[in-house]
Protein backbone atom coordinates (compact mmCIF):
# COMPACT_ATOMS: atom_id res chain seq x y z
CA UNK A 1 0.00 0.00 0.00
CA UNK A 2 3.13 2.03 0.36
CA UNK A 3 2.21 3.00 4.15
CA UNK A 4 5.09 4.71 5.58
CA UNK A 5 5.82 3.70 9.41
CA UNK A 6 6.24 7.01 11.81
CA UNK A 7 7.54 5.33 14.95
CA UNK A 8 5.94 8.19 17.27
CA UNK A 9 2.17 7.79 16.05
CA UNK A 10 -0.17 5.19 15.99
CA UNK A 11 -1.67 4.29 12.87
CA UNK A 12 -5.60 4.66 12.82
CA UNK A 13 -6.81 2.59 9.82
CA UNK A 14 -10.62 3.86 8.61
CA UNK A 15 -12.37 1.48 6.62
CA UNK A 16 -15.33 3.31 5.03
CA UNK A 17 -15.89 7.09 3.56
CA UNK A 18 -19.54 7.28 4.58
CA UNK A 19 -21.01 9.75 6.63
CA UNK A 20 -19.53 8.21 9.82
CA UNK A 21 -15.58 7.41 8.30
CA UNK A 22 -15.51 10.81 7.18
CA UNK A 23 -15.81 12.54 9.96
CA UNK A 24 -13.52 10.92 12.07
CA UNK A 25 -11.12 10.99 9.28
CA UNK A 26 -11.43 14.52 9.17
CA UNK A 27 -11.30 15.41 12.92
CA UNK A 28 -8.49 12.92 14.16
CA UNK A 29 -5.11 15.04 15.31
CA UNK A 30 -2.68 14.28 12.95
CA UNK A 31 0.10 15.31 15.35
CA UNK A 32 -0.95 12.32 17.76
CA UNK A 33 -2.09 9.50 14.98
CA UNK A 34 -1.18 8.80 11.55
CA UNK A 35 -4.73 8.12 9.76
CA UNK A 36 -5.46 5.93 6.79
CA UNK A 37 -8.64 5.46 4.96
CA UNK A 38 -10.03 2.90 2.76
CA UNK A 39 -12.46 3.04 0.55
CA UNK A 40 -14.29 1.25 -2.55
CA UNK A 41 -14.72 4.10 -4.12
CA UNK A 42 -13.13 7.54 -4.63
CA UNK A 43 -16.01 9.59 -3.48
CA UNK A 44 -18.10 10.26 -0.95
CA UNK A 45 -22.09 9.71 -1.58
CA UNK A 46 -25.16 11.69 -0.28
CA UNK A 47 -26.77 9.25 0.26
CA UNK A 48 -30.53 10.31 0.98
CA UNK A 49 -30.47 11.89 -3.05
CA UNK A 50 -29.81 8.68 -4.40
CA UNK A 51 -33.62 8.71 -4.94
CA UNK A 52 -33.37 12.02 -7.24
CA UNK A 53 -30.95 10.18 -9.44
CA UNK A 54 -32.91 7.29 -9.83
CA UNK A 55 -35.75 9.38 -11.14
CA UNK A 56 -33.44 11.88 -13.22
CA UNK A 57 -33.92 14.73 -10.68
CA UNK A 58 -29.93 15.78 -10.49
CA UNK A 59 -26.96 14.36 -11.97
CA UNK A 60 -24.83 11.68 -9.96
CA UNK A 61 -21.73 14.57 -9.37
CA UNK A 62 -24.17 16.96 -7.76
CA UNK A 63 -24.37 14.12 -4.72
CA UNK A 64 -20.73 13.01 -4.67
CA UNK A 65 -17.53 14.21 -3.95
CA UNK A 66 -13.96 13.63 -3.98
CA UNK A 67 -12.50 12.30 -1.09
CA UNK A 68 -8.91 13.85 -1.46
CA UNK A 69 -10.54 17.11 -2.09
CA UNK A 70 -12.71 16.88 1.47
CA UNK A 71 -9.31 16.25 3.35
CA UNK A 72 -6.87 18.20 1.82
CA UNK A 73 -4.77 18.46 5.39
CA UNK A 74 -2.55 15.86 4.01
CA UNK A 75 0.24 15.66 7.03
CA UNK A 76 -0.30 12.09 8.23
CA UNK A 77 -3.16 11.10 6.15
CA UNK A 78 -3.54 8.53 3.46
CA UNK A 79 -6.46 7.69 1.23
CA UNK A 80 -6.52 4.42 -0.42
CA UNK A 81 -8.86 3.24 -3.05
CA UNK A 82 -9.09 -0.54 -2.40
CA UNK A 83 -11.68 -3.28 -1.12
CA UNK A 84 -11.26 -4.79 2.12
CA UNK A 85 -11.87 -8.54 2.12
CA UNK A 86 -10.22 -9.72 5.62
CA UNK A 87 -9.10 -8.82 8.28
CA UNK A 88 -7.29 -10.35 10.90
CA UNK A 89 -7.68 -9.29 14.01
CA UNK A 90 -5.26 -11.88 16.32
CA UNK A 91 -2.42 -9.95 13.88
CA UNK A 92 -3.85 -6.93 13.59
CA UNK A 93 -3.64 -6.95 9.90
CA UNK A 94 -6.16 -5.85 7.23
CA UNK A 95 -5.88 -7.61 3.53
CA UNK A 96 -7.14 -5.51 0.68
CA UNK A 97 -6.62 -6.26 -3.24
CA UNK A 98 -3.63 -3.71 -3.41
CA UNK A 99 -2.01 -5.40 -0.02
CA UNK A 100 -2.05 -5.83 3.27
CA UNK A 101 -1.51 -3.64 6.49
CA UNK A 102 -1.02 -3.35 9.87
CA UNK A 103 -2.75 -1.42 12.26
CA UNK A 104 -2.72 -0.16 16.19
CA UNK A 105 -6.61 1.27 16.04
CA UNK A 106 -9.24 -0.36 13.35
CA UNK A 107 -12.48 1.83 12.95
CA UNK A 108 -14.90 -0.06 10.67
CA UNK A 109 -17.32 2.27 8.78
CA UNK A 110 -18.42 0.26 6.18
CA UNK A 111 -22.31 1.42 6.41
CA UNK A 112 -24.40 -1.28 5.10
CA UNK A 113 -25.80 -3.09 1.92
CA UNK A 114 -29.16 -4.01 0.75
CA UNK A 115 -31.28 -6.89 2.73
CA UNK A 116 -33.00 -9.19 0.45
CA UNK A 117 -33.84 -11.28 4.14
CA UNK A 118 -32.19 -14.63 2.26
CA UNK A 119 -34.70 -14.45 -0.94
CA UNK A 120 -32.28 -15.36 -3.97
CA UNK A 121 -34.66 -14.92 -6.07
CA UNK A 122 -35.74 -11.13 -5.11
CA UNK A 123 -32.04 -10.85 -5.12
CA UNK A 124 -31.51 -11.68 -8.40
CA UNK A 125 -34.00 -9.67 -10.59
CA UNK A 126 -34.92 -6.53 -8.04
CA UNK A 127 -33.26 -3.46 -8.42
CA UNK A 128 -31.12 -2.01 -5.17
CA UNK A 129 -30.26 1.79 -4.65
CA UNK A 130 -27.89 1.71 -2.63
CA UNK A 131 -25.04 3.17 -4.40
CA UNK A 132 -24.95 6.34 -7.30
CA UNK A 133 -23.70 2.93 -10.24
CA UNK A 134 -27.13 1.28 -9.00
CA UNK A 135 -29.39 4.80 -8.95
CA UNK A 136 -27.56 5.36 -12.80
CA UNK A 137 -28.80 1.79 -13.43
CA UNK A 138 -32.30 2.22 -12.20
CA UNK A 139 -32.72 6.09 -14.10
CA UNK A 140 -31.68 4.28 -17.37
CA UNK A 141 -34.12 0.82 -16.84
CA UNK A 142 -36.62 3.06 -16.26
CA UNK A 143 -36.13 5.15 -19.53
CA UNK A 144 -35.55 2.06 -21.16
CA UNK A 145 -38.51 0.50 -20.43
CA UNK A 146 -40.77 3.17 -21.38
CA UNK A 147 -38.59 3.20 -24.95
CA UNK A 148 -39.57 -0.70 -24.93
CA UNK A 149 -43.46 -0.08 -24.37
CA UNK A 150 -43.70 2.06 -27.05
CA UNK A 151 -42.88 -0.51 -29.45
CA UNK A 152 -44.01 -3.80 -28.16
CA UNK A 153 -47.31 -4.75 -29.37
CA UNK A 154 -48.15 -6.93 -26.73
CA UNK A 155 -50.35 -5.05 -24.49
CA UNK A 156 -49.67 -7.47 -21.09
CA UNK A 157 -45.92 -6.72 -21.99
CA UNK A 158 -46.98 -3.36 -22.07
CA UNK A 159 -48.53 -3.20 -18.30
CA UNK A 160 -45.51 -4.72 -16.96
CA UNK A 161 -43.20 -2.50 -18.46
CA UNK A 162 -45.25 0.55 -17.10
CA UNK A 163 -45.68 -0.57 -13.88
CA UNK A 164 -43.32 -0.32 -10.74
CA UNK A 165 -43.32 -1.80 -7.59
CA UNK A 166 -41.76 -0.17 -4.51
CA UNK A 167 -41.16 -2.62 -1.64
CA UNK A 168 -40.57 -0.55 1.41
CA UNK A 169 -42.24 2.18 2.93
CA UNK A 170 -39.70 3.91 4.68
CA UNK A 171 -38.39 7.24 3.55
CA UNK A 172 -36.88 5.80 0.82
CA UNK A 173 -39.43 3.94 -0.54
CA UNK A 174 -42.21 6.98 0.27
CA UNK A 175 -39.52 9.71 -1.23
CA UNK A 176 -38.76 7.27 -4.42
CA UNK A 177 -42.83 6.59 -5.14
CA UNK A 178 -43.19 10.88 -4.55
CA UNK A 179 -40.71 11.38 -7.59
CA UNK A 180 -42.45 8.47 -9.95
CA UNK A 181 -45.51 9.74 -9.30
CA UNK A 182 -44.79 13.44 -10.58
CA UNK A 183 -43.00 12.18 -13.11
CA UNK A 184 -46.33 10.53 -14.66
CA UNK A 185 -48.10 13.68 -13.87
CA UNK A 186 -45.72 16.42 -15.33
CA UNK A 187 -42.74 14.77 -17.01
CA UNK A 188 -43.81 11.70 -19.04
CA UNK A 189 -46.96 12.62 -20.83
CA UNK A 190 -44.89 14.88 -22.93
CA UNK A 191 -42.12 12.86 -23.39
CA UNK A 192 -44.21 9.84 -24.53
CA UNK A 193 -47.15 11.68 -26.06
CA UNK A 194 -48.14 8.68 -27.98
CA UNK A 195 -48.25 6.06 -24.91
CA UNK A 196 -51.37 5.68 -22.46
CA UNK A 197 -48.90 7.53 -19.34
CA UNK A 198 -52.38 6.77 -17.41
CA UNK A 199 -52.03 3.43 -17.62
CA UNK A 200 -48.66 3.52 -15.87
CA UNK A 201 -49.46 2.25 -12.39
CA UNK A 202 -46.97 3.02 -9.19
CA UNK A 203 -47.47 0.18 -5.82
CA UNK A 204 -45.60 0.58 -2.57
CA UNK A 205 -45.49 -2.18 -0.55
CA UNK A 206 -44.94 -2.23 2.98
CA UNK A 207 -45.14 -5.14 5.24
CA UNK A 208 -46.09 -2.73 8.42
CA UNK A 209 -49.70 -1.10 8.97
CA UNK A 210 -48.46 1.93 8.10
CA UNK A 211 -45.69 4.09 6.04
CA UNK A 212 -42.90 5.68 8.04
CA UNK A 213 -42.75 3.22 10.79
CA UNK A 214 -39.99 5.47 12.19
CA UNK A 215 -41.88 8.92 12.15
CA UNK A 216 -44.84 10.01 13.62
CA UNK A 217 -48.59 8.57 13.25
CA UNK A 218 -49.29 11.45 12.22
CA UNK A 219 -46.40 11.99 9.45
CA UNK A 220 -47.20 8.87 8.40
CA UNK A 221 -51.28 9.51 8.08
CA UNK A 222 -50.06 12.59 5.98
CA UNK A 223 -47.55 10.92 3.69
CA UNK A 224 -50.24 8.48 3.09
CA UNK A 225 -52.60 10.70 1.96
CA UNK A 226 -50.15 12.83 -0.31
CA UNK A 227 -49.36 9.56 -1.88
CA UNK A 228 -52.72 8.66 -2.60
CA UNK A 229 -53.35 12.13 -4.12
CA UNK A 230 -51.20 11.46 -6.38
CA UNK A 231 -52.35 8.12 -7.92
CA UNK A 232 -49.95 5.63 -5.74
CA UNK A 233 -51.21 2.41 -5.02
CA UNK A 234 -50.27 1.61 -1.66
CA UNK A 235 -50.22 -1.81 0.07
CA UNK A 236 -50.40 -1.81 4.31
CA UNK A 237 -49.62 -5.02 5.94
CA UNK A 238 -47.79 -6.71 2.57
CA UNK A 239 -45.58 -9.17 2.81
CA UNK A 240 -43.59 -10.27 -0.08
CA UNK A 241 -42.93 -13.49 -0.85
CA UNK A 242 -41.08 -14.05 -3.77
CA UNK A 243 -40.61 -12.34 -7.65
CA UNK A 244 -39.29 -14.04 -10.21
CA UNK A 245 -38.60 -11.10 -12.63
CA UNK A 246 -41.93 -10.92 -13.95
CA UNK A 247 -44.37 -11.42 -11.30
CA UNK A 248 -44.17 -10.32 -7.58
CA UNK A 249 -46.10 -12.79 -5.28
CA UNK A 250 -47.53 -11.51 -2.43
CA UNK A 251 -48.74 -13.68 0.68
CA UNK A 252 -52.71 -14.69 0.38
CA UNK A 253 -52.22 -15.41 -3.04
CA UNK A 254 -52.24 -12.33 -4.62
CA UNK A 255 -49.83 -11.19 -7.33
CA UNK A 256 -48.84 -8.07 -9.24
CA UNK A 257 -46.92 -8.26 -12.54
CA UNK A 258 -44.07 -6.09 -13.33
CA UNK A 259 -40.94 -5.61 -14.89
CA UNK A 260 -39.92 -3.30 -12.40
CA UNK A 261 -39.69 -4.13 -8.62
CA UNK A 262 -37.47 -1.54 -6.60
CA UNK A 263 -36.27 -3.06 -2.93
CA UNK A 264 -36.07 -0.69 -0.41
CA UNK A 265 -37.29 -3.02 2.21
CA UNK A 266 -34.16 -2.94 4.43
CA UNK A 267 -30.62 -2.76 5.05
CA UNK A 268 -27.80 -4.86 6.84
CA UNK A 269 -24.77 -3.88 8.07
CA UNK A 270 -21.97 -4.59 5.80
CA UNK A 271 -19.42 -6.58 7.62
CA UNK A 272 -15.59 -7.69 6.18
CA UNK A 273 -14.72 -11.49 7.07
CA UNK A 274 -13.01 -12.17 9.77
CA UNK A 275 -15.34 -11.39 13.02
CA UNK A 276 -16.63 -14.42 15.13
CA UNK A 277 -20.56 -15.01 15.25
CA UNK A 278 -20.59 -14.16 19.01
CA UNK A 279 -19.20 -10.46 17.60
CA UNK A 280 -22.61 -9.91 14.90
CA UNK A 281 -26.07 -8.96 16.50
CA UNK A 282 -28.91 -8.32 14.17
CA UNK A 283 -26.39 -8.48 10.90
CA UNK A 284 -23.82 -6.01 12.56
CA UNK A 285 -21.05 -5.49 14.98
CA UNK A 286 -21.74 -5.51 18.67
CA UNK A 287 -20.09 -2.54 20.38
CA UNK A 288 -19.58 -0.99 24.22
CA UNK A 289 -21.10 2.62 24.82
CA UNK A 290 -18.21 3.76 23.83
CA UNK A 291 -17.94 1.94 20.21
CA UNK A 292 -15.60 -0.25 20.82
CA UNK A 293 -16.25 -3.88 20.02
CA UNK A 294 -16.98 -6.50 22.97
CA UNK A 295 -13.70 -8.69 22.37
CA UNK A 296 -11.02 -6.14 20.61
CA UNK A 297 -9.81 -3.73 22.39
CA UNK A 298 -8.10 -1.91 19.53
CA UNK A 299 -11.29 -2.39 17.06
CA UNK A 300 -14.46 0.23 17.08
CA UNK A 301 -17.23 0.17 14.85
CA UNK A 302 -19.38 3.33 14.15
CA UNK A 303 -22.24 4.43 12.09
CA UNK A 304 -24.74 1.49 9.96
CA UNK A 305 -22.84 -1.32 11.10
CA UNK A 306 -22.46 -0.85 14.77
CA UNK A 307 -24.92 -1.71 17.27
CA UNK A 308 -25.06 0.21 20.24
CA UNK A 309 -28.01 -1.79 22.49
CA UNK A 310 -29.08 0.49 24.93
CA UNK A 311 -32.77 0.69 26.59
CA UNK A 312 -34.20 3.44 24.46
CA UNK A 313 -32.51 1.38 21.65
CA UNK A 314 -32.99 -2.06 22.15
CA UNK A 315 -32.16 -2.77 18.59
CA UNK A 316 -29.68 -0.09 18.38
CA UNK A 317 -29.62 3.14 16.69
CA UNK A 318 -31.53 4.18 13.27
CA UNK A 319 -29.61 3.19 10.01
CA UNK A 320 -29.36 6.85 8.95
CA UNK A 321 -26.87 9.50 8.32
CA UNK A 322 -27.72 11.09 11.73
CA UNK A 323 -26.21 8.29 13.98
CA UNK A 324 -23.62 8.14 11.67
CA UNK A 325 -22.62 11.71 11.90
CA UNK A 326 -22.96 12.16 15.75
CA UNK A 327 -20.99 8.46 16.73
CA UNK A 328 -17.87 9.78 13.96
CA UNK A 329 -17.51 12.91 15.59
CA UNK A 330 -17.93 11.18 19.00
CA UNK A 331 -14.94 8.68 18.56
CA UNK A 332 -12.82 11.48 16.81
CA UNK A 333 -13.21 13.32 20.10
CA UNK A 334 -12.97 10.46 22.22
CA UNK A 335 -9.51 9.44 20.10
CA UNK A 336 -7.98 12.95 20.80
CA UNK A 337 -8.95 13.14 24.53
CA UNK A 338 -6.95 9.66 24.89
CA UNK A 339 -4.07 11.02 23.48
CA UNK A 340 -4.00 13.70 25.94
CA UNK A 341 -5.18 11.43 28.84
CA UNK A 342 -8.27 12.96 29.40
CA UNK A 343 -11.08 11.10 30.47
CA UNK A 344 -14.10 10.18 27.89
CA UNK A 345 -17.43 10.05 28.26
CA UNK A 346 -19.83 6.92 27.15
CA UNK A 347 -21.77 7.78 23.74
CA UNK A 348 -25.47 9.24 23.76
CA UNK A 349 -27.21 9.95 20.51
CA UNK A 350 -29.69 12.94 20.32
CA UNK A 351 -32.60 12.39 18.12
CA UNK A 352 -32.39 15.92 16.06
CA UNK A 353 -35.40 14.81 14.08
CA UNK A 354 -36.72 12.63 10.85
CA UNK A 355 -38.25 13.99 7.29
CA UNK A 356 -39.29 12.92 4.33
CA UNK A 357 -40.66 14.06 1.39
CA UNK A 358 -43.74 13.19 -0.93
CA UNK A 359 -43.40 15.80 -3.91
CA UNK A 360 -43.57 18.88 -4.81
CA UNK A 361 -44.74 20.99 -1.75
CA UNK A 362 -45.38 17.87 0.18
CA UNK A 363 -43.04 16.81 3.12
CA UNK A 364 -43.02 15.67 6.73
CA UNK A 365 -40.35 16.50 9.60
CA UNK A 366 -40.83 14.91 13.24
CA UNK A 367 -38.79 17.15 15.34
CA UNK A 368 -38.44 16.63 19.12
CA UNK A 369 -41.06 19.50 19.94
CA UNK A 370 -42.66 19.89 17.21
CA UNK A 371 -43.65 18.67 13.61
CA UNK A 372 -44.09 20.10 10.32
CA UNK A 373 -46.20 18.89 7.32
CA UNK A 374 -46.75 20.05 3.52
CA UNK A 375 -44.74 23.46 2.52
CA UNK A 376 -43.65 24.85 5.40
CA UNK A 377 -41.83 20.77 6.07
CA UNK A 378 -41.15 20.66 2.00
CA UNK A 379 -39.09 23.82 2.26
CA UNK A 380 -37.17 22.64 5.84
CA UNK A 381 -36.21 19.18 3.68
CA UNK A 382 -34.59 21.42 1.26
CA UNK A 383 -32.69 23.53 3.65
CA UNK A 384 -31.45 20.49 5.58
CA UNK A 385 -30.49 18.51 2.69
CA UNK A 386 -28.85 21.29 1.02
CA UNK A 387 -26.78 22.83 3.60
CA UNK A 388 -25.62 18.78 4.39
CA UNK A 389 -24.49 18.44 0.96
CA UNK A 390 -20.32 18.39 0.27
CA UNK A 391 -19.16 21.19 -1.48
CA UNK A 392 -20.46 24.54 -2.53
CA UNK A 393 -20.58 23.42 -6.27
CA UNK A 394 -22.61 20.32 -5.20
CA UNK A 395 -25.06 23.26 -3.28
CA UNK A 396 -25.49 25.10 -6.39
CA UNK A 397 -26.23 22.67 -8.77
CA UNK A 398 -28.42 21.20 -6.93
CA UNK A 399 -30.46 24.30 -5.93
CA UNK A 400 -30.49 25.39 -9.36
CA UNK A 401 -32.06 21.70 -10.79
CA UNK A 402 -34.52 21.91 -7.85
CA UNK A 403 -35.22 25.85 -8.44
CA UNK A 404 -36.12 24.87 -12.67
CA UNK A 405 -37.86 21.49 -11.76
CA UNK A 406 -40.29 24.06 -9.55
CA UNK A 407 -41.23 26.35 -12.32
CA UNK A 408 -41.00 24.11 -15.39
CA UNK A 409 -42.22 20.81 -13.53
CA UNK A 410 -39.00 19.71 -15.92
CA UNK A 411 -36.28 16.43 -14.84
CA UNK A 412 -33.41 18.13 -17.37
CA UNK A 413 -31.35 15.13 -16.66
CA UNK A 414 -33.59 12.19 -17.96
CA UNK A 415 -30.31 10.42 -20.59
CA UNK A 416 -29.58 7.00 -20.87
CA UNK A 417 -26.13 7.77 -20.90
CA UNK A 418 -25.01 3.96 -20.21
CA UNK A 419 -28.08 1.92 -21.07
CA UNK A 420 -28.46 -1.05 -18.32
CA UNK A 421 -29.29 -4.51 -19.49
CA UNK A 422 -30.87 -6.67 -17.34
CA UNK A 423 -28.90 -10.21 -17.29
CA UNK A 424 -30.54 -13.26 -18.65
CA UNK A 425 -31.82 -15.89 -16.01
CA UNK A 426 -33.89 -18.70 -16.32
CA UNK A 427 -37.13 -17.56 -14.65
CA UNK A 428 -37.74 -19.32 -11.04
CA UNK A 429 -41.76 -20.40 -11.97
CA UNK A 430 -43.67 -20.33 -8.38
CA UNK A 431 -45.42 -23.31 -7.22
Amino acid sequence: MNIPTINNLKRVVIIGAGFAGLQVAKKLRRDKFQVVLIDKNNYHTFQPLLYQVATAGLEPDSIAHSIRNIIKKTKNFFFRLAYVHYINTEKQKIYTNIGDLSYDYLIMATGSVTNYFGNKNIESFAFPMKSIPEALDLRSLILQDFESALLTKDSKEKDRLMTFVIVGGGPTGVELAGALAEMKRYVLPNDYPDLDIESMNIHLLQASPRLLDGMSEKSAKQAYKNLKELGVIIWLNCLVQDYDGKIVFIEKNKKIESANVIWAAGVKGAIIKGFLKEDIKGHRILVDNYLKTIKYKNIFAIGDVAVVCMKSYPNGHPMTAQPAIQQGNYLAKNFNRLSDQENIKPFMYKNLGSMATIGRNKAVCDFPFFKLKGFLAWIVWMFVHLVSLVGFRNRAIALTNWIIQYFHYNKSVRLIIRPFYKKKKNYLKKS
